[in-house]
């Protein structure tokens, strides 16, 4: 079954491929900006709503008064308008807040939407990256599980590192074994499985505190930079550098774990079952007296990863053909149920065993939740809807652009 796979290459650019690379991120920021801009005035000074189509449609005498951009691919600055669309459906939907302008220092990158303005010469493992419009070619370093045929290509910045990410039509194959599983998640230990088993947390952030505290310390005893007053001293940046440095670990290796016991449960379950959360709510910001443990619980879930692991193990699950779902909480209660009777039982946060006062089966707490999940996902008939890919939004791609655009337009009455 062909499928849509996303892989990340790192690039090894040149020092004058350095240049030319940030000068085409900066400039497709001031397109961003100018879209937004565009939009923004029209509707307020005229009551006109511009679309996708519209800013498209101008692309041309753009840049004929620009001649700076004529270098740039139209299929490129016509990405950089979807973006800008993009952004403004997600507000629409109330997926998001309004749109804002974006600093040419913490712009991220762009898009070639097809295979028209840039090349792979790769088969999956390592290669190079060829950018026609920017006339570059650019060592790549990476491997892919699964190589197809490359459709788009997204030039990312990360403040320090360059990276490519290229989407190809693929036939993903993924080893997987006949087991069954339940996950419950937490912050005291990461994952309780229903065989019994404990992942333990890994704690990449307490970890990596105290030095980040020592570095952030350094940091507020030198002199800070103002706009337009004072610039940024040289130890200023060095510190600041440092600490930019520590976070990326630590959101590496966060990374990094999750990837890989998302492949490990994967490797010998075919059905998988956890439960349903309400991440942004569990880590909300507390009111009150007990503020600093509120603090300290939310950035022990968010250290956990949780988010992270289970979108990963959602797609490597149905890439290797099994089946992945997620137990209703409100319904099921799967931390006050008992996995054997199937009655409640009520308890604490401080409550650590699960002792039934039905058939007085005791179990560790999370185990009797995991075990409970996996009962539940059982015992329910699984449609193929479930196994769907995540989709966030149906805001459309450019292909979906494409097919609207061609469509011809009906005759008004």
């Amino acid at each position: 079954m062909i499928k849509t796979r996303r892989i990340t290459y790192k690039l090894k650019p040149k020092r004058s491929a350095v240049q030319t690379l940030h000068w085409a991120r900066k400039m497709h920021a001031d397109v961003y900006n100018a879209a937004l801009s565009h939009r923004k005035t029209q509707y307020k000074r005229f009551g006109v709503s511009i679309s996708y189509f519209d800013q498209q449609n101008s692309l041309p005498s753009f840049k004929e008064e620009l001649w700076e951009y004529k270098q740039l691919g139209f299929h490129t600055l016509q990405a950089s308008f979807k973006r800008v669309d993009f952004a403004f459906q997600r507000f629409f939907k109330g997926l998001a807040k309004y749109p804002k302008f974006k600093t040419k220092r913490k712009y991220r990158g762009w898009t070639y939407p097809d295979s028209a303005g840039w090349k792979a010469y790769t088969e999956g493992n390592n290669g190079y990256l060829e950018l026609k419009d920017l006339g570059l070619t650019i060592q790549m370093r990476g491997k892919a599980r699964t190589w197809g045929k490359p459709t788009t290509c997204t030039i990312i910045w990360d403040s320090r590192d360059w990276y490519a990410s290229i989407t190809v039509k693929c036939d993903p194959v993924r080893e997987t074994g006949k087991g069954v599983i339940g996950l419950d998640f937490g912050s005291k230990t990461a994952i309780a499985t229903s065989d019994g088993e404990f992942i333990e947390t890994p704690r990449f952030q307490a970890k990596a505190a105290k030095q980040e505290k020592s570095l952030s310390k350094g940091l507020r005893r030198k002199w800070k930079p103002e706009k337009g007053k004072t610039k940024a001293f040289r130890r200023w940046k060095k510190l600041q550098r440092q600490i930019r440095q520590v976070k990326r670990k630590v959101a590496n290796q966060r990374h990094n774990w999750s990837h890989q016991v998302a492949a490990e449960i994967v490797s010998s379950n075919s059905l998988v079952a956890t439960e349903k959360l309400n991440l942004k709510g569990m880590t909300k910001k507390g009111n009150g007296k007990r503020n600093k443990q509120k603090t300290g619980l939310n950035r022990n879930l968010l250290d956990v990863g949780i988010g992270m692991t289970k979108d990963s193990l959602k797609y490597k699950v149905e890439k290797a053909g099994g089946i992945y779902t997620e137990v209703p909480t409100q319904k099921v209660k799967p931390t006050q149920r008992c996995h054997q009777c199937w009655e409640l039982t009520k308890k604490t946060l401080s409550d650590r065993v699960h002792d039934c006062q039905h058939c007085r089966c005791q179990e560790d707490r999370d185990i009797n939740a995991a075990k409970v999940m996996i009962k539940y996902a059982r015992g329910q008939e699984l449609s193929s809807s479930d196994g769907e890919p995540l989709s966030s939004t149906s805001c459309g791609s450019m292909a979906q652009l494409g097919a609207k655009k061609r469509q011809k337009p009906q005759a008004q009455r």
